[in-house]
């Protein structure tokens, strides 16, 4: 166990290291690399920065309009004959969006619920096995310039139905 614990403090610098080394073998100019991704991944950042500010005052807008809590109210009658619980459903729509504004809400369901209760279990698990749908598709296609992103949402939005799923029946077996 010492061992693991000893790799997982030191497989980063390792790595580091290990590509500053294969880069001085290669004669490459690290420093001068390194300062042109930096460049570039600015770049980048300006780029996608319109896509993510749209992202975040969206998500910001629903959370204060207190349509989250609305729409969870609305559902819960459905997904209460599924076992899925309404206090979950803001956190499961907001993580697809935001994992910042997702945390918050989970931080929410510790205040109210408790952190070893089924709902706090059920959705740390739930925000450790979904994605951020939108946003990753939306900086990684926009960078990328793909237009057509054909299966992609429904595979995401698949994984993380079955996420969710996941969630409740491990924290259901665990509590």
């Amino acid at each position: 166990m010492k061992f693991l614990l000893f790799l997982s403090d030191a497989i980063i610098p390792v790595l580091i290291f290990g590509i500053i080394g294969y880069g001085l073998l290669q004669k490459q100019k690290i420093y001068d690399e390194f300062v042109q991704g930096a460049k570039e991944g600015f770049h980048t950042v300006l780029e996608i920065m319109p896509t993510l500010v749209g992202l975040m005052v969206a998500v910001g807008i629903l959370r204060a309009s207190g349509f989250l809590d609305f729409f969870s109210e609305k559902l819960g009658l459905i997904t209460g004959v599924i076992h899925l619980p309404s206090e979950l459903l803001p956190l499961a729509v907001v993580k697809m969006f935001s994992s910042s504004a997702a945390t918050g809400l989970l931080l929410d369901i510790y205040k109210q619920h408790g952190t070893d209760s089924f709902l706090g279990m059920a959705a740390s698990i739930m925000l450790s096995s979904t994605e951020t749908i939108f946003y990753t598709m939306s900086v990684y296609f926009m960078t990328a310039g793909v237009t057509k992103t054909r299966w992609t949402l429904a595979g995401a939005m698949l994984a993380t139905v079955a996420g969710i799923a996941a969630s409740i029946v491990l924290a259901g077996w665990m509590c």
